[in-house]
């Protein structure tokens, strides 16, 4: 049996309604399940890149790479997977901050380069940018105070330059 891995796929697609639409329906259509997704126009307003992360073996995501190279809004389909490349993530954490856990609180969040971006009387609000490793790390040491809210982007993903 072929193994699962994670696999990251950048695809450069028209800015145009509906495209989105059909590449979710792909999917969901063969039974892949997408783990992330993001969307955002290029340097070209006419342009999209979605990044996409989903699990399969290589010969399923080949299968999807084809897919997708048919859909008529498609413009290119990069698999960052197994090639040098930087990916970071984006997460909103809304913490409980009593008096007595909000110096631990903030000496986490410094150790992963966070910021506190909003406070009240009984909670902070963190803000934090990473790979998933550190992001899962951060939120390993959180919970135990008590995380009331999460929000997250997904993967964001870019090819790196050549040295």
């Amino acid at each position: 049996m072929l193994s699962e891995e994670k696999h990251v796929l950048s695809i450069l697609v028209d800015n145009q309604p509906g495209v989105l639409s059909r590449i979710a329906g792909l999917f969901s259509g063969r039974g892949y399940n997408i783990e992330s997704l993001c969307v955002a126009e290029t340097v070209d307003d006419n342009v999209s890149r979605l990044t996409i992360v989903t699990k399969g073996n290589q010969p399923v995501v080949e299968q999807v790479k084809k897919q997708l190279n048919k859909l008529i809004n498609v413009i290119k389909v990069n698999e960052l997977t197994g090639s040098r490349y930087i990916q970071r993530e984006l997460a909103l954490i809304k913490m409980n901050a009593k008096p007595e856990t909000r110096a631990e609180i903030l000496r986490i969040v410094d150790i992963f380069r966070g910021k506190i971006v909003d406070v009240g009387p009984e909670h902070y609000t963190i803000e934090v940018t990473g790979d998933e490793g550190k992001l899962e790390a951060l939120l390993t040491l959180l919970k135990p105070i008590g995380i009331k809210e999460i929000a997250r982007t997904g993967a964001i993903a870019l090819f790196r330059e050549p040295k």
